[in-house]
């Protein structure tokens, strides 16, 4: 049986890994997919502590978090869509249409 630390250090690597795409990357799809990498990293974390304490709440709150996060994308991807039918990059500094 894998235990708790386990999936804790396995959390803790995928939010790094999305922190550190986040940082990195200028491409808005790219920190799209880190923020939801993010997200995974946390729903990893609220399931391990959920079954270690037999409790159902934080596996009720990774649904909702899997919901906003399906949301959050989908918003995000039609603004990304919009900005790419204006300026056709995805890069970060090179969108400048905000600027006033």
């Amino acid at each position: 049986m894998v235990s708790l630390q386990s999936y804790i250090v396995l959390s803790m690597i995928v939010f790094t890994i999305g922190i550190f795409g986040f940082l990195t990357r200028r491409n808005i799809i790219i920190m799209l997919l880190s923020v939801e990498l993010m997200l995974n990293g946390v729903n990893i974390s609220l399931v391990a502590f959920s079954h270690y304490m037999q409790d159902m709440r934080g596996q009720i709150m990774v649904f909702f978090i899997i919901a906003v996060a399906a949301a959050e994308a989908a918003i995000g991807l039609a603004l990304i869509i919009a900005l790419f039918r204006n300026k056709p990059t995805v890069n970060i500094d090179e969108i400048n249409i905000m600027k006033g």
